[in-house]
């Protein structure tokens, strides 16, 4: 898998070392870190419009766990191709399993279900989203392969003509 998508491969990772960061940092009582300065900019800025003046700090946070998993879910699939969505899915709801258990254990990180939840959605909107982007190569290989079934040829000289 690894090998076959060497590019996406190390996106993926790369972004994944993001969401370590993110999620698996210690954090300080002070509130002066870049995460915190930036969490509050946001919230500022969303409460300066009226659609969006009356979520709270705990709906923006959930929305934001939420985002942050949906390329997650994207890249699982994408890596693992689409017959395997449902192992894209498991893979994002372990790997944030993995982080809240591991955020029992840093110093001003709390490990809270809503997490999970909010996580998990992320991913499984990453994995339909990437699952719509790529129906279009899905069907053109499958009529590849029904072109190469009805002349005799394999699949990749009958998608070339």
């Amino acid at each position: 898998m690894f090998h076959r998508h060497p590019f996406l491969s190390l996106l993926t990772f790369a972004y994944l070392g993001f969401v370590g960061w993110m999620t698996l940092t210690p954090q300080t009582s002070t509130g002066s870190s870049l995460m915190t300065r930036v969490a509050d900019r946001v919230v500022r800025e969303l409460h300066a419009y009226e659609p969006t003046s009356a979520l709270s700090a705990a709906d923006i946070e959930f929305a934001a766990n939420v985002a942050m998993f949906v390329p997650v879910g994207m890249f699982f699939l994408l890596l693992l191709g689409r017959r395997q969505w449902w192992l894209a899915v498991l893979a994002g709801l372990v790997l944030t399993m993995g982080i809240e258990a591991a955020q029992q254990e840093i110093p001003g990180r709390v490990s809270d279900p809503r997490d999970v939840v909010s996580n998990g959605a992320g991913t499984a909107i990453g994995v339909v989203l990437a699952w719509v982007l790529t129906v279009g190569e899905w069907l053109r290989a499958v009529s590849a392969r029904r072109a190469a079934a009805r002349t005799g040829r394999p699949a990749r000289q009958a998608a070339s003509r």
